[in-house]
C-alpha cells in the first residue's frame, strides 16, 4: 500500500503532469504525426504550469489547507496556555526532510518545514516545561535518521536531551501515526506541522485514536489584506505552494476514499 500510495501521487503530481504534457506534445510535433494532438498536449502543459506557477492561484489552493487550525498564540513564560494546550504530556513534532550536507550544523541540515516545525515545537517547549519532545522521520542506508538530526537540532536550541524521544521508522504520515499512538498511550499530544499538512495530519491522528491538540506552523499562503498587482505574476514559489497543495489534496481524497 505505501508503494502503491507513492506511484500513484507521483502521477498526479504537477511537475510530472507537465512534464508528460510537454514532451508528449514536442515529441508528436517533431514526428509530424496527429499534429493536432500534438499542439493541444504541448499547450496544455504551459497553461498548467502557467496557472500553478501564479501567485493567485497557487494561494487558492494552499490557502484553504492553512486556514483550518489556528496557530498558538504568542505567549509569555508563566502565561495561561490556550484550552487544551495545557493537558498535553507529549509535543509531537512530524518529520519534514533534511540535507545530507556533511560537515553542516543540524539546524543548516534542516529542511524549510522541518526548521519551521521544530522552531514552533521548541517555542511551545519552553511554554510547557513538563512537556516531552517527540521527533519522527527515517534516514537513508548509512546516513542519519531524520529523528536524530532534529534531535541535534533542538538540542542546539536549548533542549535537554532527556526531554526528547525518537521515532526512527515511520516513512509517513500514517505510520507516524501509529507510532505516536504506540508512544503517547493515551495522553494528549500537541502535533506539530507545516499548516497545510495539518489538515491530512490531523484525520490520521483522528483514525489512530490520538487525544491531541493541533499547533500549525510553517505558514507558506501568503494572505493579503487587499489585491495587488504583483499577485498576477509567477515564480518558482507559487509552483511550489501548488504542488504542495495538490499533494495534500490529493492524499485526503485518498484517505476519504479508504473510508
Amino acid at each position: 500500500m505505501f508503494w502503491f500510495k507513492k506511484f500513484l501521487t507521483f502521477w498526479v503530481m504537477p511537475t510530472t503532469l507537465v512534464l508528460a504534457l510537454s514532451v508528449s506534445g514536442l515529441a508528436l510535433l517533431l514526428s509530424g504525426r496527429r499534429p493536432r494532438l500534438a499542439r493541444g498536449l504541448l499547450a496544455a502543459g504551459i497553461v498548467l504550469f502557467g496557472l500553478l506557477a501564479n501567485k493567485t492561484v497557487s494561494n487558492s489552493l494552499l490557502g484553504p489547507l492553512e486556514s483550518q487550525f489556528q496557530p498558538i498564540p504568542e505567549l509569555q513564560p508563566g502565561a495561561p496556555l490556550p484550552e487544551g494546550l495545557s493537558g498535553c504530556g507529549l509535543i509531537v513534532v512530524l518529520g519534514g526532510g533534511n540535507n545530507e550536507n556533511p560537515g553542516v550544523a543540524a539546524l543548516g541540515r534542516l529542511s524549510t518545514s522541518s526548521l519551521g516545525r521544530l522552531t514552533e515545537a521548541v517555542r511551545l517547549l519552553r511554554l510547557m516545561p513538563q512537556a516531552q519532545l517527540v521527533v519522527s522521520g527515517p534516514g537513508d542506508p548509512g546516513h542519519p535518521t531524520h529523528a536524530s538530526i532534529l534531535t541535534r537540532a533542538a538540542q542546539s536550541l536549548g533542549v535537554d536531551r532527556s526531554r526528547i524521544t525518537l521515532i526512527e521508522t515511520a516513512r509517513d504520515t500514517e505510520e507516524e501515526s501509529r507510532e505516536v499512538a504506540r508512544v503517547a498511550k493515551g495522553r494528549r499530544v500537541a502535533l506539530v506541522t507545516s499548516a497545510w499538512h495539518m489538515p491530512r495530519a490531523a484525520l490520521l491522528f483522528r483514525r489512530a485514536g490520538i487525544d491531541f491538540v493541533a499547533c500549525p506552523a510553517d505558514f507558506s499562503a501568503h494572505a493579503r489584506a487587499r489585491f495587488h498587482w504583483v499577485d498576477l505574476l509567477w515564480d518558482t514559489e507559487s509552483f511550489e505552494r501548488s504542488t504542495r497543495a495538490i499533494h495534500e489534496w490529493t492524499g485526503i481524497l485518498w484517505l476519504r476514499i479508504r473510508g
